[in-house]
């Protein structure tokens, strides 16, 4: 197979890429006995590199440090020796100890010239936010509701246009048919599958509501009041979003999480929240019956109101952008992260706000992180929230070494802290402005970082908690990931990713990898398609799907 592969470079300095131009690449991306020749230096490989790993640049002995993108990601557990591959074998993860500011920073910020009096359609709220979308939305305060939520989506998103696509429901009756028509298993199996993709053409009722959203969950009792606490600061996040216009909340009655709670926290977290609000608790109610019929009603009339609301022109300063990468491999840090962190400096740059979540896969960058905040405050913040999510991994026995998955150490992220020092970089090089605690609203123009698991979905749905109004997921192997009201773009870092899952790719950043673009012109390509999404003239793929992902973080340990 003729293609062309990278490699990169430890050493006692950031981590290099270079191209071993076009071969035949086999099973490896460079083969034992080849000289490899970068920055004037010769490097004679000593074993076999997989694309996406790394060899080492300098001989280590037992016990040394391993460096990359300037900062500590292991130490050597056997000698490795110059041009040799580098991985579990003979690194384990290590990460430098981090404190208060060292320094102060500087930023310069990018040119932004040419966004500056642009503008994305949006849904101006009257508290001043700007929704990229127009949903209504259904919560439970207990998992208890969650069938009749379900009973309530079946009744609505097909008869108001919001259904998708019924091809597999086309698929399994045509299936019924055939056998029943032969009685065989054989002629099933035989079937071709293209003859089952009808499509389901539908109109949407109300024009201006881009649907109907159901956060079902299995929380609200049953577990610790610290639990439904903070369950209850997650969906008052959600029901605060911008892109939400209204809100139904289904309740039992005698679970723990209390809709008066839930009032509560609406008032602190935002004292202008003015949305229309339908509250139903089903052990007060006549019947199950009347309840889902009452609540169908208030709701339709609810979407009429809703309807009359159009997108208006907004600065790009109302964009919040979530930043996140998930099923992650060796060319996360040198394409597809990168260019969305050059992204967010141009977004902070227009006066926007930028979310940096997964405090897990910041292991080993904090120092940094540290030293960008603008005052000692923040720091402090980062640093305390950092430390206690450390201590409550260690104290069952975990940690953040364990973060990288199967998935990630075959594709050449072997150390948690390799992981996130390539990680890190999708949140770009703006000053941090503000630190978040889980469900936190986005206070501040600039880039915060917010304490959420790495995990894809807790992250995304933390991220949308906190305000964020588009969300771009970074993937190196995949990962079909998206959120019920923040529309969800995803970008590859490999080009053979974009082809191979192109259903769910929106972005590809590949031709970093080949040389045929810069980090730069990725990442203006990267703003250039969220104004595109913001203003509803293009749907993510993760929003066709219907890839609504929701999944509260109980504050437990979770990677």
């Amino acid at each position: 197979m003729d293609c062309r592969l990278w490699t990169h470079v430890y050493a006692s300095k950031s981590i290099k890429s270079t191209s071993a131009g076009r071969r035949n690449c086999g099973p490896y991306g460079f083969k034992k006995g080849e000289a490899i020749v970068f920055d004037n230096e010769t490097f004679l490989l000593q074993d076999n590199i997989a694309a996406k790993h790394k060899f080492a640049a300098k001989d280590f002995a037992l016990g040394d440090p391993v460096t990359m993108y300037g900062v500590l990601v292991g130490k050597a557990m056997l000698p490795i020796s110059r041009g040799g591959l580098i991985s579990t074998a003979n690194l384990k993860h290590a990460a430098s100890d981090y404190s208060g500011r060292t320094k102060q920073y500087t930023w310069t910020p990018p040119d932004v010239s040419k966004w500056q009096n642009r503008t994305f359609n949006g849904y101006l709220r009257p508290d001043g936010k700007v929704g990229t979308a127009n949903y209504w939305l259904f919560v439970p305060t207990v998992f208890c509701e969650n069938r009749n939520l379900e009973v309530i989506k079946d009744a609505l998103t097909r008869e108001l246009g919001y259904a998708k696509s019924q091809k597999y429901q086309n698929q399994t009756r045509q299936l019924v048919e055939l056998y029943k028509q032969s009685g065989s298993a054989e002629a099933v199996a035989n079937t071709d599958f293209k003859l089952f993709t009808e499509k389901l053409e539908t109109k949407r009722v109300f024009e201006n509501i881009d649907g109907i959203k159901f956060l079902t969950h299995q929380g609200g009792c049953g577990g610790t009041r610290q639990d439904s606490e903070i369950l209850s600061k997650l969906l008052v996040g959600y029901m605060d979003h911008p892109n939400v216009a209204g809100v139904t909340i289904l309740s039992l009655g005698c679970q723990h999480l209390q809709y008066d709670q839930m009032q509560q926290h609406i008032r602190e977290r935002n004292p202008n929240f003015n949305k229309p609000v339908y509250f139903y608790e089903q052990q007060t109610s006549q019947s199950e019956e009347h309840l889902l019929g009452e609540a169908i009603k208030q709701t339709f009339i609810g979407l009429i109101e809703a309807n009359k609301q159009t997108r208006q022109p907004a600065p790009l300063s109302k964009l919040v952008l979530g930043v996140k990468c998930g099923g992650s491999d060796g060319f996360s840090g040198i394409s597809a992260n990168p260019a969305l962190g050059y992204a967010a400096d141009l977004v902070v740059a227009l006066g926007g706000s930028v979310l940096l979540a997964e405090f897990p896969e910041l292991n080993g960058v904090e120092q940094e992180l540290v030293d960008r905040s603008v005052d000692d405050e923040t720091a402090n913040k980062f640093i305390r929230l950092m430390k206690g999510y450390s201590a409550q991994a260690q104290a069952v026995g975990s940690g953040f070494d364990m973060n990288p998955s199967p998935g990630n150490i075959k594709d050449g992220l072997i150390t948690d802290a390799i992981k996130s020092a390539g990680a890190a970089k999708k949140g770009g090089t703006a000053p941090v402005a503000d630190v978040l605690d889980y469900t936190e609203p986005v206070r501040k123009p600039g880039l915060s970082l917010v304490c959420t698991p790495g995990n894809d979905v807790e992250a995304t749905t933390g991220k949308a908690g906190s305000g964020a109004n588009v969300i771009v997921f970074t993937t190196g192997l995949g990962t079909p990931t998206g959120n019920p009201v923040c529309p969800v773009v995803k970008i590859s870092t490999n080009t053979k990713l974009a082809q191979r899952m192109a259903d769910i790719i929106d972005l590809d950043t590949g031709d970093i990898i080949t040389g045929e673009a810069t980090i730069e012109s990725k990442g203006e390509e990267i703003l250039e398609f969220c104004i595109k999404v913001a203003s509803g003239e293009v749907t993510p793929k993760a929003v066709q799907l219907g890839q609504d992902d929701f999944i509260p973080w109980k504050r437990g340990v979770s990677l």
